[in-house]
């Protein structure tokens, strides 16, 4: 191995050494969402449970999502690659050793202390490996002073990574085959079948929204993988031969903002008669444009939208925008509303902030995320609030989370006042409109009954009505766990006749369904047993992927 230095990193030695470079791409270690040295509790490596369905108890969803953008620069580079994603730091340790060519490690802001400690690792057991930063944790300023490292790679990774090992950065993208979640399960009830599989159409959001971390990371501009319906069919197909499920959660921020290419898709589908199921996300703004007939053939099961505030003319995504109709007409269409809302921001006091929690919890989404106003590194908001000397300087990164503490002064919110308002506000959710998996079933039911009711339907709509009936009766499955764990009398009436609509509507159960239920209210009775004396912090298995040349072996 050659001993490195900052003026002789460019990857094309190996080139001309004949041989391919030997990288290791890691995640940050765990354990994960616990009180210690290196993170904090609230930081959790679950998206649902940490930032949607977290006060839900047994019915929370809980999901372990991988570090995508590393299989992606690993299955795009002449290199051989090994991926550690969830790693212990004993497991991580034995990797490094391994002396390879470069080490990347991926983190964001809440992990800077993590991040820094694997580099200090890497340079006392790997010396000549070569340290390179990546993530969103790579905006931080002046990181490349902060954390020991050789490199730091911001923006778009493939391309960056291809720069530094003197490849050709204009090479076709290939989007490598990988689950989207690698545990799934509602009340200890692992969800049955293959996870959904991951589909990243492109990165960035022309919105640029002050507070989003990927839209300014990407330079405020879209960076498309994909280009037309054609591609993005092709590879649905493609990944869905591999890993056999139709199902895909699309990784976009704005997937129907590119109506040309949704509509693509969508005519591709019609084209082979080979339907596709799809979890978006997509401003207001590009939905009311794609419309919601369309969604409905498009396959979209369930759509995350930012309506952020009451206030829609706040966001030029929102203007005009009747978000309560927007939501009804989705989900009596049978598509799922993850809706996102911001609390504590600028113009919020504690005599305003309830009203616009009240609209949130009104819209009666499937599900809500609430997050703290929080400017991370690089995003305009955060150039604003350093521009106004309101960051706080000394908050460490662990706590730049946004379920806790503000990293910012807000005048009304001191101290821990905008955790008690975020609890207040998961908690108010909950109770008014029960749980999320209790409106996802709802919502099923609703769209099956809407595409049921139409006199006249083509294959496509015939397809999604099937898709539909499937989805309702599955959900479903879980309603009597829902009556017997009801967060109040309302969800536990709530269960009983939405179970009695479905049969009405869907028919009899089967004996083998009967089966299912009675099973399922034993894992849930097992759940909640776990619960009580082990907590509620689930730590993901370490995951170890080879590729050879861009390969996955």
């Amino acid at each position: 191995m050659l001993p490195h230095t900052p003026d002789d990193a460019s990857g094309a030695r190996w080139t001309r050494a004949g041989r391919n470079p030997r990288l290791l791409l890691c995640g940050v270690f765990g354990p994960y969402g616990v009180d210690d040295l290196c993170g904090r509790r609230e930081n959790t490596m679950e998206l649902y449970h940490n930032q949607v369905t977290r006060l839900q108890g047994p019915a929370s969803l809980r999901f372990h999502h991988r570090s995508f953008g590393l299989y992606f620069i690993a299955a795009n580079v002449a290199a051989d690659v090994t991926v550690l994603d969830f790693p212990s730091r004993r497991r991580f340790l034995r990797e490094i050793r391994k002396d390879y060519d470069i080490v990347g490690i991926s983190f964001i802001t809440p992990n800077f202390i993590k991040a820094k400690e694997m580099a200090r690792l890497v340079r006392l057991h790997a010396p000549n490996s070569i340290i390179v930063l990546g993530g969103h944790g790579a905006a931080i300023e002046g990181v490349e002073g902060l954390i020991a490292c050789d490199h730091v790679a911001r923006g778009e990774g493939i391309r960056w990574m291809r720069n530094f090992l003197g490849q050709d950065t204009a090479a076709p993208i290939v989007h490598p085959i990988l689950p989207c979640s690698e545990y799934e399960s509602i009340f200890g009830v692992p969800v049955p079948g293959p996870t959904p599989s991951v589909l990243v159409p492109g990165l960035g959001c022309v919105n640029a929204c002050n507070f989003c971390c990927t839209s300014h990371f990407f330079e405020r501009a879209y960076v498309p993988f994909l280009r037309t319906g054609r591609e993005v069919f092709e590879e649905c197909c493609r990944i869905a031969d591999a890993r056999r499920t139709p199902v895909f959660s699309v990784m976009d921020e704005n997937f129907l903002k590119d109506r040309d290419r949704a509509m693509g898709l969508l005519a591709e589908m019609e084209r082979t008669r080979r339907w596709f199921s799809f979890y978006i996300s997509s401003s207001a703004e590009a939905i009311t444009a794609f419309g919601i007939e369309n969604m409905v053939r498009l396959g979209v099961s369930m759509v995350w939208i930012g309506f952020e505030s009451q206030n829609a003319d706040e966001f030029a995504k929102n203007a005009g925008l009747d978000a309560a109709q927007l939501v009804r007409d989705l989900r009596r269409h049978g598509v799922s509303v993850l809706g996102s809302a911001i609390l504590c921001m600028e113009h919020h006091t504690p005599d305003n902030i309830g009203a616009d929690i009240d609209f949130v919890v009104g819209l009666n989404a499937d599900m809500i995320q609430f997050m703290l106003y929080t400017g991370m590194p690089v995003t305009r908001l955060y150039e604003d609030h350093k521009r106004r000397g309101l960051l706080k300087e000394d908050l460490p990164y662990e706590e730049w989370h946004g379920q806790n503490e503000l990293n910012w002064r807000h005048p009304a919110f001191p101290g821990n006042e905008p955790k008690r308002w975020l609890d207040s506000a998961f908690r108010r959710d909950f109770e008014a409109n029960s749980s999320s998996i209790y409106r996802m079933t709802e919502t099923a039911v609703r769209g099956y009954r809407t595409l049921a009711a139409r006199e006249s339907r083509d294959a496509c709509l015939e397809a999604r009505r099937r898709q539909l009936r499937r989805r309702a009766r599955l959900y479903s499955h879980l309603l009597p766990v829902i009556e017997r764990h009801a967060v109040n009398e309302d969800e536990r009436r709530r269960a009983i006749a939405l179970d009695a609509e479905q049969r009405e509507l869907l028919g009899p159960l089967r004996i083998t369904e009967r089966l299912v239920r009675f099973g399922a209210r034993l894992l849930a009775a097992r759940w909640d047993v776990r619960l009580r004396l082990l907590g509620d912090r689930l730590q993901p298995a370490t995951i170890v992927t080879q590729y050879r040349g861009g390969r996955a072996v």
